[in-house]
């Protein structure tokens, strides 16, 4: 049991080491590609050992600092390196060596890395989200999205459709709910105030996680990064003078935080919402 959750927490570390590499490169002004060149220090630029390349233990071990040039290593590495392996070792305890655990780790990675891009250069990669679309609606082939909404429309028109089926109009569905509400509510504000809103790549997230997570679960995510977004920004807005001059928001890295939680907490997290909101009487 302990070498099964060993080897999983590593697996998490190195994925997360290379989850690294696509927050850094898609978030450089070259763009670089995630594949070559090799890793290497942003400041000097010499490549990286690989003994220096250990994730965690290579940070805390060259102090957070470059080994060639003494250039400080942004901790955000060691972050996403651990959170990752947390991520995997949750998914693995919930799931086990199943296709649902496959399919929430690929999530969940997704979302880090538009976590993290959109907190230090304010964009969401459309490569990331446009692979995500897919994923998400392939794996609701193999693994089944909450359909209770799908179900419910089928059952309307009289249409008595297969698991599968119910599992990707589910999918479906969900990328249209997310994305299509936050298209129009962008398009309303942008014709009211005169200014953009939202962000094309906020569209393309939510489409994203509504391909995995379903249309229910998909109004919890927006619900509660509404909620954690608005709690930070009053805190901030109060505290920090920089926040009240124009500060460009992160709005999809609080959604992405949401879409993280839900999607490991799933169908239990649903269900006490409605619990909570007498819906589920």
């Amino acid at each position: 049991m302990f070498a099964a959750y060993l080897i999983v927490a590593l697996f998490g570390l190195a994925f997360g080491s290379f989850l690294n590499v696509c927050i850094f490169r898609l978030c450089s002004e070259e763009k670089e590609s995630i594949v070559t060149p090799g890793s290497h220090c942003r400041k000097c630029g010499r490549p990286i050992r690989w003994y220096d390349n250990i994730p965690v233990m290579s940070y805390v071990l060259l102090r957070g600092r470059c080994r060639s040039c003494g250039a400080r290593i942004s901790p955000i590495y060691p972050l996403v390196e651990g959170l990752t392996a947390g991520i995997f070792l949750i998914a693995w305890t919930a799931y086990g060596p199943t296709p649902r655990f496959i399919k929430c780790v690929i999530f969940s990675m997704l979302l880090v890395v538009i976590i993290f891009t959109d907190l230090l250069e304010r964009t969401i990669p459309r490569a990331i989200t446009g692979f995500g679309m897919g994923s998400g609606l392939f794996f609701s082939l193999l693994v089944p999205v909450d359909d209770r909404f799908s179900g419910w429309i089928l059952g309307k028109v009289g249409l008595d459709a297969s698991r599968l089926a119910a599992s990707f109009l589910g999918a479906a569905a969900g990328a249209l709910f997310g994305a299509g509400l936050f298209y129009a509510v962008g398009e309303l504000f942008s014709r009211l105030r005169g200014k953009q809103a939202l962000g094309f790549g906020d569209v393309m997230l939510m489409g994203m996680v509504g391909t995995f997570l379903g249309v229910s679960l998909t109004y919890v995510t927006i619900l509660l990064g509404s909620v954690i977004g608005t709690i930070v920004a009053g805190m901030l807005y109060v505290t920090s003078a920089r926040f009240r001059r124009g500060y460009l928001w992160p709005y999809g890295s609080f959604l992405g935080v949401a879409a993280l939680y839900v999607g490991l907490g799933g169908p239990a997290l649903l269900e006490a919402y409605l619990r909570w909101s007498g819906l589920g009487q």
